[in-house]
């Protein structure tokens, strides 16, 4: 199914503000999702016979820097039978606090793939998935302060008495 396709049946299956815009002049074309309903268009995506997207290769945290003030996450899926890929956008403004994580919905439901995905972005930026089964850090010890890969991350100096060059 074509881009315009899946943009035709996402609108007549969930309503016109599912898709809040579209990215079309990378190398892949990217459809922008309301991010409460990302959970809602995966499971449509994968399920519906004409698109049967049944695979997520790819869940990546995005921190668009402290001036925007916005964090997001984007999802590569692909169609083994149908041989395709789509890339899908979710984003949403946050006070960068840290007392106010950005938090997206989980879709560990839809793809059991996205489990440790989900940890990974949680673990590097901070982002939460809500419904997550098992959300906690994946790759920093579980005492570890902060989210390295947020623009405004500051190394500490020492971690249990070592310092960190």
């Amino acid at each position: 199914m074509s881009f315009e396709g899946i943009k035709a049946l996402l609108v007549a299956k969930f309503g016109d503000d599912i898709i809040v815009g579209e990215e079309t002049n990378g190398l892949q074309e990217a459809l922008l999702i309301d991010p409460d309903r990302i959970a809602d268009v995966c499971l449509e995506l994968r399920n519906n016979p004409d698109t049967y997207f049944d695979f997520l290769s790819s869940l990546s945290g995005i921190d668009y820097g402290v001036e925007p003030g916005k964090f997001g996450v984007v999802y590569h899926l692909a169609s083994i039978p149908y041989k395709t890929q789509l890339t899908l956008k979710i984003s949403k403004e946050n006070s960068r606090e840290e007392n106010n994580l950005p938090s997206f919905p989980s879709i560990v439901s839809v793809y059991r793939s996205a489990d440790w995905h989900e940890r990974e972005a949680y673990d590097m930026l901070g982002i939460l998935f809500e419904g997550h089964p098992d959300l906690r850090r994946i790759l920093m010890p579980d005492d570890w302060e902060g989210f390295p890969l947020r623009k405004d991350y500051k190394n500490a100096e020492y971690y249990k008495g070592i310092k960190i060059d």
